[in-house]
């Protein structure tokens, strides 16, 4: 039977009990261990495969773990570090990903859930003949259940912020043995706040957590945390210095999250799919993490089981799709003209410096454009294309997923930003029906001046067209009153634009996009095809008085517009 693909599968245990094809990641665990830090975290983002590389650490290091579920995986080579390391470990895993809620009352009662989970998996430590009664209680704190018609933890402020410090200790106690912590998605609960607006309560909470557990307690043997963000360590980290970072710019560790070429390789192979080797590289790799072209796990993932179901399948933006995305709506609504200049670069296939801040408070994102694009870059929406003195970076976008995903949100965001002023579109609008070809040319430049075009050489022309005719759809459908088709059926073929009015005038709106420059030349083509396909037909038919015909040319910022 063929091995399933892992859509959305995170437990490594269930790659071997499950059957599921899984790309060797475990070289990760000797890597972690030849290059020691008590305290490791690593920031990647969404989607790359951190919680699936933390559950490969639990099922690696915790005492009581099948060895068999790393048969035939590449740690297996390394005997000695297995023999020593390989199941010898308490070990505490917690995931904060759901550590979420509208106030702080909410989300406490969210992280006791998380905590009092963990410490559930340890019930053997009540009946421990190493532990005492004081110990005994301690731990009951942690597990203390409320009854409301489902299991609720109800642990103490002063018990859960010493939790995972207390749980180490009695681990550690038991079985004479220091203890492995780790912390999947330890930012969540920092976002969350920040959003629902008890920020600096949870900052509180999750400093005092982190400090007892991270920085005084001598249970410990090391810990492993992950994130999409790196705090700032003045605002969680106080006073932690065992603290190793690992980013997206660090070379260490940087094949261990993320596919490399080799991995889609043999991925795909493995399936039959080499022949979707290039669409899968132009839309899902790009990502640059130290020294690494990666590609997003997720996405190949994804698409590859599409593929297997529907061998004519289109990509999707798979990855772009788990998110909301408003870190690019928030560069895009702070953005001046320097700004919106550079997105435009970006959405070229150009690149852009920038002076990169990998440390920061969810509080400082806010501060300036320039910590958005800091945050766009950590977050994956913008990868790295060299290093420059003074923590610059030439930034980039990765692929065409994100492409697509940046057109998308410019197209929302334009229209967002010229519908709230009802008065330029009203009249922008009523230039149409009147034939008013200078007003139509000369507002139509200036909303693409206001704007952000595409005019990557790489993209194909109908490609260029799509994104003018978005945006001038959107301009013409804030006319409630008006029947707006796009691509409609009217003739022989398929205009751009067709409008009728109430008053039963019909327009007819071609689009051509001047490669050369040649504006001109274009509206001639595009009035020529309005003609030559009969797109006025359609409209004739439903009974329009008047007959308007529209060729418009543009070359990325420029536009040209005459009437036929």
């Amino acid at each position: 039977m063929r091995k399933k693909l892992p859509v959305g599968i995170e437990n490594f245990e269930e790659f071997t009990t499950e059957n599921f094809y899984y790309v060797d990641k475990t070289l990760f665990i000797a890597e972690l261990l030849q290059n020691w830090g008590k305290v490791n975290l690593f920031t990647r983002p969404r989607r790359f495969g951190k919680s699936l590389n933390m559950s490969m650490l639990k099922r690696f290091f915790e005492v009581g773990s099948d060895p068999a579920l790393f048969d035939g995986l590449r740690i297996m080579k390394e005997k000695e570090l297995c023999e020593k390391y390989m199941g010898k470990f308490p070990v505490i895993s917690i995931s904060l990903k759901s550590v979420d809620g509208l106030n702080y009352e909410a989300a406490v009662a969210a992280l006791q859930t998380v905590i009092g989970n963990e410490a559930d998996r340890f019930r053997f430590l009540r009946e421990s003949a190493v532990l005492d009664q004081k110990d005994k209680v301690a731990y009951s704190r942690l597990i203390n259940v409320e009854k409301d018609g489902e299991t609720s933890y109800s642990i103490p402020h002063a018990t859960l912020i010493d939790s995972l410090k207390t749980l180490s200790q009695l681990l550690c106690k038991h079985y004479n043995q220091k203890v492995i912590l780790l912390i999947d998605e330890y930012d969540v609960p920092l976002d969350k706040a920040f959003q629902s607006g008890y920020y600096d309560e949870m900052v509180s909470l999750i400093r005092n957590l982190f400090g007892n557990a991270l920085k005084t307690n001598d249970s410990l043997y090391f810990a492993v945390l992950t994130g999409c963000l790196r705090i700032s360590k003045e605002s969680i980290f106080t006073g932690l210095n065992n603290l190793k970072v690992h980013t997206i710019s660090d070379v260490r560790y940087d094949e261990f999250f993320g596919f490399t070429d080799e991995d889609v390789d043999e991925l795909l192979a493995f399936y039959g799919l080499s022949a979707y080797k290039e669409i899968i590289r132009d839309w899902y790799d790009g990502y640059r993490i130290g020294d690494a072209e990666v590609y997003s796990p997720w996405d190949v993932i994804n698409y590859c089981d599409e593929l297997l179901a529907d061998p004519e399948a289109e990509p999707e933006n798979y990855w772009a799709n788990t998110s909301g995305n408003d870190l690019i709506r928030r560069l895009l609504k702070k953005a001046n003209q320097t700004t919106r200049d550079e997105v435009e670069q970006l959405i070229s296939g150009e690149t852009v410096t920038k002076t990169i801040r990998q440390e920061l408070t969810y509080r400082d994102v806010e501060d300036s454009i320039g910590n958005i694009w800091s945050v766009l870059y950590s977050s994956g929406y913008l990868t790295g294309r060299g290093r420059l003195p003074g923590k610059k970076m030439k930034l980039a976008l990765p692929n065409r997923e994100v492409r697509e995903l940046f057109i998308e949100l410019v197209k929302d965001w334009f229209e967002e930003t010229t519908l709230a002023d009802s008065e330029r579109i009203n009249r922008f609008c009523g230039a149409f029906p009147d034939g008013k070809v200078e007003t139509i040319q000369e507002m139509l430049h200036d909303y693409l001046w206001d704007s952000i075009s595409v005019r990557d050489t790489a993209v194909r022309t109908n490609m260029k067209e799509n994104f003018y005719h978005g945006m001038l759809l959107g301009l013409l459908r804030s006319q409630e009153n008006w029947l707006v088709k796009s691509n409609a059926e009217t003739g022989e073929g398929y205009s751009d634009i067709s409008i009728q009015t109430p008053n039963r005038i019909g327009i007819v709106i071609e689009l051509k996009y001047a490669d050369d420059g040649n504006l001109e030349a274009a509206c001639k083509e595009a009035l020529e095809q309005i003609e030559e396909r009969k797109y006025a037909e359609g409209l004739k038919r439903c009974g329009v008085k008047k007959m308007i015909k529209y060729g418009m040319a543009f070359c990325a910022k420029e536009c040209m517009v005459e009437m036929a």
